[in-house]
C-alpha cells in the first residue's frame, strides 16, 4: 500500500511501517483570490484600507444580504485617494494584516464604453482643427 499524501510526515509513515510518501517541496496557489473594492483610508504609509462588498443569503431568512469586509493593502507609490475602486490581488503576507496587493482599475465608465461601443459619427467628423461655417440666416421679414 503506498500513500501518498503531502500532510503526513514521511518519518511518521516508515515509522508505522508504509511506504514513503513523496514530499512536494513547495505548493502553489493556482486560484490566488483576487477582490475588487473601494479605497475607503490611506492614513498610513503604503497602505490603504479597502471596502469589499458582496452579496450573501441569510442563514436563517436565506435572503441575500450585502456583507462588507475591510482589508488592508499594500500600496508602495501612496497612488490611491478614498473613493478609488482597486483590485486586491493576494500576494505573500507582507505584514500582520497586509497580504493583498492594491492594483488599479480604470472608471467603470470608461471600461464600459471602450469594450462596447464604437465612437460616435459626431466625434470623429467634429474636428477642432477646422472652422466650422456659420449657420444661415433668416431672410428678413416683410410685414
Amino acid at each position: 500500500m503506498l500513500l501518498t499524501t503531502p500532510f503526513v510526515s514521511p518519518l511518521r509513515l516508515q515509522a508505522n511501517g508504509a511506504a514513503a510518501a513523496p514530499v512536494t517541496a513547495a505548493l502553489t496557489i493556482k486560484a490566488a483570490k483576487q477582490v475588487t473594492g473601494r479605497v475607503v483610508t490611506t492614513k498610513a504609509d503604503k497602505t490603504v484600507g479597502v471596502e469589499v462588498v458582496r452579496l450573501a443569503p441569510h442563514p436563517k431568512y436565506k435572503r441575500r444580504e450585502r456583507i462588507k469586509k475591510k482589508y488592508q493593502a499594500h500600496d508602495p507609490d501612496n497612488q490611491f485617494k478614498v473613493g478609488d475602486v482597486v483590485e486586491l490581488r493576494r500576494s505573500r503576507p507582507i505584514s500582520k494584516t497586509k497580504h493583498f496587493l492594491a492594483v488599479p482599475l480604470p472608471p467603470r465608465d470608461t471600461r464600459r464604453k471602450s469594450q462596447l461601443l464604437p465612437p460616435l459619427q459626431s466625434q470623429s467628423q467634429a474636428q477642432p482643427d477646422q472652422e466650422q461655417p456659420p449657420p444661415p440666416t433668416p431672410p428678413p421679414s416683410s410685414e
